[in-house]
């Protein structure tokens, strides 16, 4: 699928961007070019340590910013597929530097369809976040902003072969600024402190997030928004199973920050269908309709007033309440480790195996 194609991705230093580019490597070895486009000359330095340019002469380090609309024009001569993965995501910092997150959210993500449009991207895949769905925070609205952006842009294409289409996914386990290395630095002060008790995040793994934008590059129509199926986990469960020893302590939800999170509303129940492990939330007025679609990729339209809710999903991580018993969940995790999900036991529940997330190149 990607031998042979040149990629860029913007955020490519971050933990998602190093599981891609690790993926990729391994996978497609004769990729002609993968850029890894970010602004940091620290974070690429640090990466190559890792990726060695001597050892994958596909292999680019391009800094430059998503703000700046020149920048990206000259890193994307010759690319054929790009993942956007940049973003100012903290949610507090948001909150606080809105119109520095809206530069880099909104006006970035305006900045790469034009030059993508501008130079012959055949592909392009944007990460997008469950914030996005019914936001409160300005993280979320800009997010929301920017899917808009990436699904509109399929209308302005014209007879460029090209197509535009987002992935929408819950909280990545264990990457970096999540709760997972939060509660492991935590820990060793003997108190893990808990926003609220109630909580729920949807959970997905890099190796999860990584084969579904890879799925989106090779199968998406354009237009969509794409939505796995995957678990929840409640914040004290996550505490428990980290921690089990230590005291939880409920500090009160931050700015912006939901009980619950959402990745479809009932208002989008009209427009999605179900994929089998993904949902996809069609355009409205795109080049395809909703049957045409569903003839094509053998999927079937949710139920209107369908939600997709982190707090309502059937599907739990760990079911401490549900009578799972905390004894059998008495984990000892040190060091940098990530997160496997399945069911490995054979009693239908999913189970989680860490392993150390070091990669090689």
């Amino acid at each position: 699928m990607l031998n042979n194609k040149s990629i860029l991705i913007t955020g490519g230093t971050g933990s998602f961007g190093k599981a891609f580019v690790n993926t990729v490597l391994t996978r497609y070895p004769d990729i002609r070019r993968l850029v890894v486009y970010s602004r940091d000359e620290l974070k690429q330095f640090e990466m190559a340590q890792i990726f060695p340019p001597i050892r994958h002469p596909g292999l680019r380090y391009f800094i430059g910013d998503i703000r700046d609309e020149a920048r990206l024009r000259r890193a994307l001569e010759g690319i054929d597929i790009v993942v956007h993965a940049a973003a100012l995501k903290q949610v507090p910092a948001a909150e606080y530097n809105p119109f520095e997150c809206i530069k880099t959210n909104v006006l970035g993500a305006q900045n790469l369809i034009e030059a993508c449009l501008d130079n012959g991207v055949q592909r392009v895949v944007a990460l997008s976040t469950d914030k996005a769905a019914a936001p409160i925070n300005l993280y979320g609205a800009t997010k929301l902003c920017s899917d808009k952006l990436f699904v509109a842009a399929n209308n302005i294409r014209g007879d460029r072969d090209i197509r535009f289409s987002v992935v929408r996914y819950g909280n990545v386990m264990g990457s970096r600024g999540s709760v997972i290395p939060f509660f492991l630095e935590q820990r060793k002060t003997g108190v893990l402190p808990i926003t609220d008790p109630r909580m729920t995040r949807f959970n997905i793994s890099l190796e999860e997030g990584v084969e579904m934008v890879l799925w989106a590059i090779e199968s998406a129509w354009g237009g969509e928004i794409l939505v796995p199926k995957i678990p929840s986990y409640r914040i004290t469960d996550v505490a428990q199973a980290i921690a089990p020893n230590c005291r939880q302590e409920v500090v009160g939800i931050r700015p912006g920050e939901k009980i619950h999170e959402e990745m479809i509303t009932t208002s989008d129940s009209f427009n999605t269908v179900d994929l089998g492990s993904y949902y996809a939330v069609l355009p409205v007025g795109g080049a395809f309709t909703q049957d045409e679609y569903c003839l094509g990729r053998k999927a079937t339209p949710v139920e209107p007033g369908f939600a997709y809710d982190s707090g309502t999903n059937p599907d739990f991580l760990w079911d401490f309440e549900g009578g799972g018993a905390k004894t059998e969940w008495d984990l000892t995790i040190n060091g940098t480790f990530t997160p496997v999900v399945g069911r490995f036991t054979g009693d239908g529940r999913d189970d989680v195996v860490w392993y150390p997330s070091l990669i090689h190149s």
